[in-house]
């Protein structure tokens, strides 16, 4: 192991031949040939190691690396004679989803057929064989013509393992680094079903129907729904951050992490590392750190949020943000420290993010954002009982991440947020309903894109702006909320951390209900009336708090117009 760290590198020749800090990971290698599987597909967080190992596994197989096997030596898999005769006896092809970022589906599919002309420009020497027909010819060259057809397309993977297994007489090894890269897009960006079905045909032909397919891998951060676009896949294996296969082969074992601080000085530091950057749970195997901080923490020397900020996690803001009150009351809680007990699905639905709170925590447990802390299994009689697990944000920094996320959700309204928060600490009343009023004409449709009226959901609203203060006040205030039954009544208390100095906070929130109120003065009043009647002063005054130091406030709500009392 070298101390030459290098920061971003996912070329496994690359690597070697400059001698740079690399831990073993060959091993995969072997586990994954032995396994027999046709078809493996390995769902990882971002930054986990999946691009520098396809690109080892490719280096490894592939006849374009016949003569490669220096770099492999010194490695695990080359201590077994017969792995060292399997390097470069495959033909291999290899292609990466993970720049596919594009906000439609035109250019989604352009960028798609690009990166299959750019293989046969590659493999052009096919061409010129005695291999191929004329007929497989003209095929080709409608693959490296300027307008590609969609059916040429979708076969084109099926047709490319053909030629070359006629040409090398072996059949053929396909790697698909970052599968689902272009639908997490296409999700965000409401092209979803289009692309669900020109990716189905792709993806059938080149690893379902195809004759000349040796061995095939595709990684990915989630599992999408096999309805969605693995229907009739049957041979596929798949292999989550729940399953125990390959669990360390993708990130860093503790062991492994403790071993580089020792050599390079770090010792002392293991502690700390461990705090901020350990928590990834793979199957039973505890304790796995992200390659990516890791390796900054050891080229810098420095702690900050390195894997969590290396993305803009559009997809994770928009489902907490525009997420239902469920969904940001879990999430509050997982914020001030607690745990979440929950079903689990790993088969990502998209088009059930809006509305399945399951599906949501299922797609931050696969992007590396919760862990699982524990499991509750199925019970001897329970056919379709599905099992909870307990989650809980898997470490220091991507905690610091989802704060930092939140806080970023009032940057719009950033001078008048940060004066209602200190006017509301100050008891300013006058101040605190100008500030709010101008925050929620603002923010209130920004916490319910997409789902439709902000009126009709308010509570989307009050929920995010419950985070907003968790994250702003934390460490002066433990911030507590407790949805009421009826429509739109949502409390707050606002515990301080100094007794003596801060005044506790009671919040009640109620939207103005025409049927039973005339203003919202009286609706003040009647979140006044709710506060006294449910005692909600109870528990502050037994931790001994004075009546004399705890605040009520009612906000009334109509629509976007507020009004405090």
């Amino acid at each position: 192991m070298t101390n030459n760290v290098a920061i971003g590198i996912q070329s496994f020749d690359k690597l070697r031949e400059e001698k740079y800090f690399y831990i073993d990971k060959t091993s995969f290698i072997k586990e994954w040939w032995e396994s027999g599987d046709d078809v493996t597909l390995i769902t990882r967080p971002r930054r986990f190691g999946k691009t520098l190992n396809m690109s080892m596994v490719e280096q490894f197989f592939s006849v374009q690396y016949a003569d490669r096997g220096d770099l492999f030596e010194g490695l695990s898999i080359w201590d077994d004679e017969k792995y060292r005769n399997f390097q470069g006896t495959y033909p291999v092809i290899s292609l990466s989803f993970a720049g596919i970022k594009e906000t439609d589906y035109a250019t989604t599919i352009e960028r798609m057929k690009q990166l299959l002309t750019n293989l046969y420009i590659k493999h052009s020497y096919l061409k010129d064989s005695d291999a191929l027909s004329d007929a497989d010819r003209n095929f080709f060259d409608r693959i490296l013509a300027e307008e590609v057809r969609d059916s040429d397309a979708t076969m084109a993977l099926h047709q490319l393992s053909d030629y070359l297994m006629r040409y090398y007489g072996k059949k053929v090894i396909i790697l698909l680094d970052e599968y689902d890269t272009p639908m997490q897009e296409a999700y965000v960006h409401g092209f979803w079903e289009e692309l669900v079905a020109f990716t189905r045909s792709l993806f059938n032909s080149t690893f379902k129907t195809n004759p000349h397919l040796a061995r095939g891998i595709m990684t990915g951060i989630t599992r999408v729904s096999k309805e969605s676009i693995f229907s009739d896949l049957n041979n596929l294996e798949v292999v989550t951050t729940t399953s125990d296969k390959y669990a360390t082969s993708f990130g860093f074992t503790e062991e492994e992490v403790f071993a580089s601080l020792d050599a390079t000085g770090l010792e002392e530091e293991k502690e700390k590392v461990k705090k901020w950057y350990d928590g990834f749970v793979f199957g039973k195997h505890r304790d796995i750190y992200n390659p990516w901080s890791i390796l900054n923490f050891l080229d810098k020397g420095k702690y900050t949020a390195y894997w969590a900020n290396t993305s803009a996690n559009s997809l994770v803001g928009k489902l907490i943000r525009e997420g239902s009150k469920k969904v940001k009351t879990g999430f509050e809680a997982l914020l001030r420290g607690e745990t979440l007990i929950c079903p689990i699905d790993e088969q990502i639905v998209y088009n059930q993010l809006n509305g399945n709170e399951a599906a949501i925590w299922s797609l931050l447990l696969a992007s590396g954002y919760l862990k699982v802390l524990d499991k509750e299994e199925y019970g001897e009689t329970d056919e379709i009982f599905r099992p909870k697990y307990e989650l809980d944000i898997t470490n220091l920094e991507v905690r610091i991440m989802f704060q930092s996320m939140i806080h970023g959700w009032f940057d719009e309204t950033e001078q008048e947020y940060g004066d209602f928060v200190e006017a509301l600490l100050l008891g300013d009343l006058d101040a605190m309903n100008e500030y709010m009023n101008d925050v929620t004409v603002k923010m209130f449709s920004y916490f319910d894109a997409g789902n439709g009226p902000a009126k009709s959901k308010p509570e989307r609203f009050y929920h995010g702006f419950v985070l907003g203060l968790l994250v702003d006040l934390k460490g002066r205030y433990s911030v507590t909320s407790n949805r009421e039954s009826g429509f739109g009544r949502y409390d707050i208390i606002l515990e301080p951390v100094n007794k003596e100095q801060d005044d506790a906070i009671i919040i009640e929130f109620k939207v103005f209900n025409a049927k039973k109120e005339k203003t919202l003065e009286e609706t003040v009043a009647s979140a006044h009336a709710q506060i006294e009647e449910k005692q909600y002063e109870a528990n502050l005054i037994a931790k001994g708090i004075q009546k004399d130091k705890i605040r009520k406030y009612g906000f009334a709500f109509e629509g976007k117009n507020v009004l405090i009392g």
